[in-house]
């Protein structure tokens, strides 16, 4: 029999939907009072995750229960249970969670408060009464799939409702490409003086906005199911500035052997070569913060990421090349 799925509004804060149907344990606990509590205080829910607190009631991991059946009564839950949860943030959406359960395939997810204290539970009973029939491998996967096509469908809406949702970001792109041409008048001088500078403004733009493309992707495929926090984006930022530095030196050298064989001007491979670097470095760094930034900030990455991430590249990448051009000519 198929699985009907229940539509709930995408946009509601997950604690909504919360419960409280699920058993805690303390993570000083050993086996064998773990297991006396659980026998005294039998858990209420239909799915069962034994969640492990601290004494402030921070989550601290979660227990499987083949390993809390096989383990020594006198071990501690702090020894044998899972450190790495999957858990929500309390300000997270109904759309947050359904992105969480397909990338994990959870039947149940922790909600936590900023400082890690456990608020609550979510569970497929979100989607779905017919909880029994979850056993069967095949029909979680179809909840899964089915999951995965609600939360599309949610993410694009109607096509009038998606050009609301893109369109404002479009504007990014509108603005980044006057600003290149105010800023090209500007320079006007120095395109004058060494006109060859704008034989490679295209290349320049075209590997910064390459590199910012591939960050962007790479970032969202890193926060497919992850919340990302400060200190994971300067760890990550870091490394991503040191590729998009080898990448900049790499290309700019190719186009900048190109230029001088083709022009003999030493003037404008230095500043092709620069140019390129400098902008495809921070192309790179653009592309990687601002899914991430988007993100904390409660903002859809996938829709506004590109549009900002390559504006920003543009301009950073003409302001660069140009400034450098006005310093050797000079």
């Amino acid at each position: 029999m198929p699985l009907t799925l229940r539509r709930p509004d995408p946009d509601d804060p997950v604690t909504r939907h919360m419960h409280q149907d699920y058993t805690t344990l303390q993570e000083r606990q050993t086996v064998a009072a773990a297991l006396d509590y659980i026998r005294q205080n039998p858990p209420r829910g239909r799915i069962i995750y034994f969640y492990v607190l601290d004494g402030d009631g921070r989550l601290r991991g979660v227990v499987p229960t083949r390993r809390l059946l096989l383990a020594a009564p006198e071990t501690t839950l702090a020894e044998i249970m899972v450190t790495a949860v999957v858990k929500l943030p309390e300000e997270a959406t109904v759309l947050d969670a359904c992105e969480f359960f397909i990338q994990h395939r959870l039947l149940a997810l922790p909600i936590v408060d900023k400082q890690g204290r456990l608020k609550g539970s979510v569970d497929m009973e979100l989607y779905t009464d017919e909880i029994g029939h979850l056993s069967d491998p095949q029909a979680r996967d179809d909840l899964f799939q089915l999951i995965g096509v609600h939360a599309t469908g949610a993410r694009h809406g109607s096509p009038l409702a998606a050009f609301r949702n893109r369109f404002p970001w479009l504007g990014c792109n509108i603005a980044a490409g006057l600003t290149a041409a105010f800023l090209t008048g500007v320079f006007e001088a120095q395109l004058q003086q060494a006109v060859a500078l704008a034989f490679f403004i295209a290349v320049v733009l075209n590997l910064a906005e390459s590199v910012s493309s591939q960050s962007v992707s790479l970032a969202l495929q890193m926060l497919h199911g992850e919340r990302p926090t400060w200190r994971g984006i300067v760890a990550r930022l870091r490394r991503e500035l040191a590729t998009g530095l080898l990448l900049g030196l790499a290309s700019g050298a190719v186009v900048a052997l190109i230029s001088y064989l083709w022009l003999g001007d030493r003037v404008v491979a230095l500043c092709v070569v620069g140019g390129i670097a400098g902008g495809v470095t921070g192309a790179a760094a653009l592309g990687l913060a601002l899914p991430m930034l988007l993100r904390l900030c409660r903002l859809e990455p996938r829709v506004a990421a590109g549009p900002i991430a390559l504006a920003g590249a543009d301009v950073l990448t003409i302001v660069l090349y140009l400034n450098l051009a006005r310093w050797l000519l000079s």
